[in-house]
């Protein structure tokens, strides 16, 4: 017997064809299509359910709703169906209710789609919506679909109601919520396999961002907000297509097939070098987009939380009577931190007065006191940091000793990075961080872009030496500039990326000042950073003239080797594989590579 519903998954395929020449355009377009299908052929299925049960479905107390990505209108090529009826107790009885749901529920799962469905009373949809958090904000687009349309719309207004009501109270929740997202998935401009919807800056962060501006603590972003998640969402649909099913994540054999259907493949290029270009474009793309939506989540955030400070009145009855407070409302208070940096309701923001268009330093201090203190960098203030007039020639002993502090911030170092790397701080203090920003990793070892592991191995590099003794202030700061800068030749085309490192790290350094010695230890480690590796697992420690190659390689200097040590250990520790991935013996840091690497560089020690 057909169903309204039949090869529904195929149609939604149909809908979705790339054009002739292989791109996927009008990806908001699709969508629409793809929903207007799947509400008409809901809708005719309603019809079918209430015709083939043996009873009289009731006009009014029952009714069909859609959620998620469905009532939002995003659904995709292979997007699975949010449906709930939603019912009034005495409309049908608990037998009458599961042969309805069995005439909805089979045909689409007979249909091809994944599906999430429920049935549940008005009082049980708020008690999920109270109770369950991710339920919330899901639950939050419930659009009706068949039945009784007015009692669908009536819960849905009454869970926004209880929403804005609990919101206030369930702020902190919510945002610990997008941080456990963050640390379990990453961020995903920096991973070589990002999960599109759960990692930070994907679709899920957009979801979180509208249930703030339902709360209306915060406006909703617009303008470059929406153009980044109609992109993201095009690119989750060209993953639809190229797996054949509901996938979320940009897995390596997906990645070049994705990027040609964005139109990111340049014809011209020849085959191989076309699809190399395209996943470095792919990859481009998506730290662009992500780092606009977690921007403005952070942004919405903050002003939530700042309207719910607010809201609190800054005075009590007592400083009626008080003469400074004059029984109005006190002035914003300001921690300075540094100079013409404050603390201000949890963020570092610019003191009042300060001109960031006349400070040239202005935003190392500002990533210094975040990292520092642990707190974010307030978002108004990073949009008025791209006036600063930086130029990446022009260094002074303050900007090199701020470099230096920004670097030694080991817990903090990630975050503020991060956030200062959003508006192009990073590629403006040194320009060759541009040709590496965003870039996936060659090795199968490496989960983080190339710009991401860099930081990472900066993060782990501590003053305490392989032999005990802790660095000096040069020899330490010199060890944290070769962690930063320990990958930059990883560019395309090139075949030796340590040889090519060396050279940009030496122009690098001696155009911001740096003294001779500084620039000529960064250059050694940065051109034998794998070098220590390499020795460790393909020759023999025992053999003289090995441990005496090893130590030329050093100069013979004994501290440069520790800290070639150092670096190395940081490396191989801070490629990002999960307990679920597989390293090869080539890479990583485990016991039996630790073990083999100090044996090497112990044979090293002694021919020194």
């Amino acid at each position: 017997m057909t169903s309204a519903v039949d090869g529904l998954k195929q149609r939604f395929m149909e809908l979705s064809r790339a054009d002739e020449d292989g791109v996927y355009r009008d990806g908001a377009a699709k969508r629409r299509a793809r929903t207007e299908l799947a509400m008409g052929c809901l809708r005719a299925l309603w019809d079918e359910a209430c015709a083939a049960v043996p009873f009289d479905v009731p006009a009014t107390g029952v009714g069909l709703g859609a959620v998620g990505s469905l009532a939002r209108g995003q659904v995709g090529p292979s997007s699975d169906l949010d449906l709930v009826v939603i019912y009034e107790p005495k409309a049908l009885n608990d037998q009458q209710l599961n042969a309805l749901a069995n005439k909805l529920w089979y045909p689409l799962w007979d249909s091809g789609l994944d599906l999430d469905q429920s049935v549940r009373t008005r009082a049980q949809c708020e008690a999920v919506t109270d109770h369950d958090l991710p339920a919330a904000m899901g639950w939050l687009d419930v659009v009706p679909v068949a039945g009784d349309t007015e009692l669908i719309r009536s819960t849905a207004l009454s869970i926004l109601e209880r929403w804005r009501k609990a919101a206030r109270k369930r702020l902190p929740e919510l945002l610990d919520s997008a941080k456990s997202r963050l640390d379990e998935f990453g961020r995903m401009e920096y991973l070589n396999q990002p999960d599109i919807k759960e990692a930070r800056g994907g679709l899920r962060d957009a979801v979180l961002v509208s249930a703030l501006a339902a709360s209306w603590l915060a406006d909703r972003p617009h303008g470059r907000y929406d153009d980044a998640v109609e992109r993201l969402l095009d690119v989750r649909d060209c993953i639809h297509l190229v797996a054949g099913k509901d996938a979320n994540r940009l897995l390596s054999p997906y990645q070049a097939k994705v990027a040609a259907m964005l139109g990111l493949a340049d014809p011209t290029l020849p085959e191989g070098e076309r699809e190399a270009k395209s996943i470095d474009d792919l990859q481009t793309l998506l730290a662009r987009l992500g780092r606009q939506i977690a921007f403005s989540l952070d942004s919405t955030a903050s002003r939530a939380g700042h309207s719910l400070t607010h809201e609190k009145p800054r005075f009590a009855f007592f400083q009626l009577a008080r003469t400074k407070a004059h029984g109005k409302r006190e002035a914003p208070k300001f921690e300075l931190l540094a100079p013409g940096i404050a603390k201000h309701e949890g963020e570092v923001v610019l003191a009042p007065g300060v001109d960031p268009a006349a400070d040239a330093a202005l935003a190392l201090r500002v990533g210094v006191a975040a990292a520092e203190s642990g707190l974010p960098i307030a978002p108004g203030t990073l949009n008025n940091l791209r006036r600063c007039p930086i130029r990446d020639s022009v260094w002074d002993d303050e900007s090199r000793e701020l470099f230096v502090r920004l670097l030694e911030c080991s817990a903090s170092l990630l975050s503020v990075w991060e956030e200062l790397d959003f508006v192009d701080i990073p590629g403006r203090w040194i320009p060759e961080w541009l040709g590496v920003r965003n870039r996936p990793s060659a090795s199968a070892a490496h989960r983080y872009t190339i710009d991401r592991h860099m930081v990472e191995v900066v993060t782990r590099l501590g003053r305490m030496s392989p032999s005990g003794t802790p660095y000096d202030d040069a020899h330490y700061h010199a060890l944290l500039l070769a962690g930063i800068l320990h990958d930059i030749g990883k560019r395309p085309g090139v075949r030796d990326h340590a040889a090519e490192g060396a050279r940009h790290a030496c122009a690098i350094l001696k155009r911001m000042g740096y003294d001779a010695n500084t620039v000529r230890w960064v250059t050694v480690l940065v051109r034998e950073h794998l070098t220590l590796s390499d020795f460790a697992t393909g020759k023999n420690p025992n053999d003289p003239a090995v441990g005496d190659d090893l130590a030329a390689c050093v100069d013979r200097d004994p501290v440069l080797l520790d800290m070639l040590f150092d670096l190395t250990r940081a490396d191989g520790s801070s490629l990002g594989a999960t307990a679920g991935e597989t390293i090869s013996k080539q890479y990583g840091w485990s016991r039996w590579r630790e073990t083999l690497v100090r044996t090497m560089y112990t044979a090293a020690r002694y021919h020194m």
